[in-house]
Formats: structure tokens, sequence, C-alpha cells
């Protein structure tokens, strides 16, 4: 808890709580009928995906009800994406240590011990830090594919047990399954 501000710290519970991680998890675990590589798994953009979506879901629903927390999910918005720049810089443009805790310096609210640590977090786990955002943009993605493909027939709830109820999968998989989840829908 000493390394978020105190804004961000309502943000940060949607992220690891609930509809977040804690949730999503639990989920898992309790699934039946699924091998255990699925119950217990981790691809990465598929649960770090969920949450950042699951934040976004925080906004959707208005549990941020004044500025500070309205401030606190966006500077993790903008910390997500100066990690983005980060990583590119880092891996595809040859960015030295320095140069990339400069950047992170210049650009996001996070203190100099914690610069480091996302620097050499990033240094010895290419695309990790995209992996997060290539996630959530693909769970935003599907969703809005089922929502117009749906209408009204569209339901959070349906939307959201297709994406939870199967364990942790790679995107490629859970595509197919909204994509199941939108035929048989349709009827």
């Amino acid at each position: 808890m000493n390394q978020v501000l105190k804004p961000q710290i309502e943000s940060i519970s949607y992220h690891e709580g609930a509809p977040g991680h804690h949730f999503q998890i639990a989920r898992s675990i309790e699934l039946q009928g699924v091998p255990k590589f699925r119950r217990f798994g981790f691809y990465g953009a598929y649960v770090e995906g969920w949450g950042l979506y699951a934040e976004r879901l925080g906004r959707e629903m208005g549990f941020f009800q004044d500025p500070y927390s309205e401030f606190g999910h966006l500077s993790l918005e903008l910390w997500r994406a100066v990690r983005l720049v980060t990583d590119t810089g880092l891996h595809s443009k040859r960015w030295t240590r320095e140069q990339a805790i400069r950047y992170f310096q210049e650009n996001s609210l996070l203190s100099e011990r914690d610069i480091v640590k996302e620097v050499e977090r990033y240094i010895n786990n290419p695309g990790q830090a995209t992996s997060y955002k290539i996630g959530q943009l693909k769970i935003v993605e599907l969703r809005r594919r089922a929502e117009q493909a749906l209408g009204t027939r569209f339901d959070l709830r349906d939307f959201h047990e297709v994406v939870l109820g199967n364990g942790s999968l790679p995107l490629d998989v859970l595509d197919a399954q909204v994509d199941a989840y939108i035929a048989g829908k349709r009827g």
C-alpha cells in the first residue's frame, strides 16, 4: 500500500479485488470440469487484461464518487501509458536503463525508488507491461463486438461469464469463446 498514491487506492482495489483479480481467480479455482492448468494457470494478457478492465468497470458502475478517485484512476491510466512507452523504448528502441528512468521521471507521478523498480522489471520481462494493455483492449473489443452483434439481447453478466467461465485463456481462444457465445445467443 505504500507504493500507490492515496487517490489511486480505489481504482487499485477494483483491479486487485472485486471485480478484478480476487473475483477472477476465485471464480477460476471454483470451475468444475476444466483442466487444472485452466483453473490455476496464468496467461498474463488475460489475467492482467481483466484487472485493467475491472478498473474501467468501477468507472462504468459509477463508483468514482469524487474528483480524487477520478484523479487516481486517470493517474493509473497515465502510469500504464508510460509503461507502454518505456517497455517499447527499452526493447525496440534500445533505450538505456538511464533513458528509461528519465522518461518515467518526466512523465509519471511515481517516486524515484518505484521508477527504478518498474524500469528494472521491464528490462527483465520484455512485453510484460504491454501485455496488460493488450489484454484489456482485447476484452473491450470483444465486449463491443458482442454488444453490436446482439443489440438488446446483450447481457453484461452473460458476457462476463463467457470471459471468466473457462479459466485463464490465451486471447485467441477467448476470442473464439466470445464468437461462440454470440452465435449461440443469435440462435
